[in-house]
């Protein structure tokens, strides 16, 4: 198995600027490549399929070989694998009590 470090991501109450929204997901996020330390801002909408742990909890992001093994290696899954596209999934778990996210690309 092989994870490398993408971005934190950090939940916000006030938009910050250059963000973009997500209508599918009802997010508002900013691009981690923009910042020098890879974060990731978050404002969550009303209706937003993330579930509210994700609201004020911040987490990191790594790009996995294999999304499966570390989904069965997780402590809990709190969002199921999602195509974002024909070749990336996503998912969010927690491992140790901090929330990971999960970026496969195939």
């Amino acid at each position: 198995m092989s994870a490398k470090y993408m971005h934190i991501g950090i939940p916000v109450t006030d938009k910050k600027e250059n963000m973009t929204y997500n209508e599918d997901m009802k997010i508002w996020m900013t691009n981690p490549d923009d910042y020098d330390f890879k974060i990731e801002y978050l404002k969550f909408e009303e209706g937003t399929p993330f579930p509210s742990i994700m609201h004020k909890n911040p987490h990191v992001a790594y790009e996995v070989d294999d999304l499966e093994k570390y989904l069965e290696e997780a402590d809990s899954v709190i969002v199921e694998p999602v195509n974002l596209s024909e070749n990336i999934r996503i998912a969010f778990i927690i491992k140790d009590d901090t929330i990971i996210e999960l970026y496969e690309e195939k």
